[in-house]
């Protein structure tokens, strides 16, 4: 079972962390339905400190993990949001991106949390996407990406990022074929009456 670590802040889109968390923790192989301990994916929120996290609309949420005590991660999801804004200038926060990016599978982001990715570093070079309000400020701001406005989902091996909001849905499920199998990531959509468009 791979462990996939969420980041959390202040001002996050909630969609773009609770989509692939849903995601994450519903996907089964199809033969598995209902059976609760053959999990795919064991999904946690971090957050820089142990503190409630206040979303964008006001929900708060506690994460379950900081910095110093998240357990190993195999996947790392970067969501967006307002709060992404003041988090590209946040030493503490990009380095550790940066350096958890250097030991997992996978590092994906939602929406504009691209923009953390490539304050770390790791768009460089890369085709990427981003929420579609952001798409000509991310080209603006990090010259060396390629950003794609025609794509809700940019798979480039390692680094897979995703455009706004419910398309980090797309991204998770697309992760969930990409590891187990396009027949786990239908059969999650399935589960969560969700619309499954893989990209190609």
């Amino acid at each position: 079972m791979r462990t996939v670590g969420i980041l959390i802040f202040d001002d996050v889109e909630v969609l773009d962390f609770c989509g692939p968390f849903e995601v994450f923790s519903v996907a089964r192989l199809p033969k598995d339905d209902e059976d609760f301990e053959s999990q795919l994916f064991r999904a946690v929120t971090i957050a820089a400190e142990q503190k409630i996290v206040t979303c964008i609309g006001g929900l708060a949420v506690q994460p379950q993990f900081t910095f110093a005590d998240c357990p190993k991660l195999d996947l790392l999801v970067v969501p967006g949001g307002w709060g992404t804004r003041a988090l590209v200038h946040d030493r503490t926060v990009i380095d550790w991106i940066s350096r958890i990016a250097g030991q997992v599978e996978i590092t994906a982001s939602v929406c504009t949390g691209a923009f953390l990715l490539a304050e770390a570093g790791l768009l460089s070079g890369l085709k990427a996407t981003t929420h579609w309000g952001s798409i000509e400020r991310l080209g603006k701001s990090y010259p060396g990406i390629e950003v794609l406005s025609n794509k809700r989902v940019v798979d480039q091996g390692n680094i897979v990022t995703s455009a706004g909001i419910s398309a980090g849905i797309d991204m998770a499920l697309q992760l969930v074929a990409r590891l187990h199998g396009q027949a786990a990531a239908v059969w999650t959509a399935r589960r969560m009456e969700y619309d499954l468009q893989l990209s190609k």
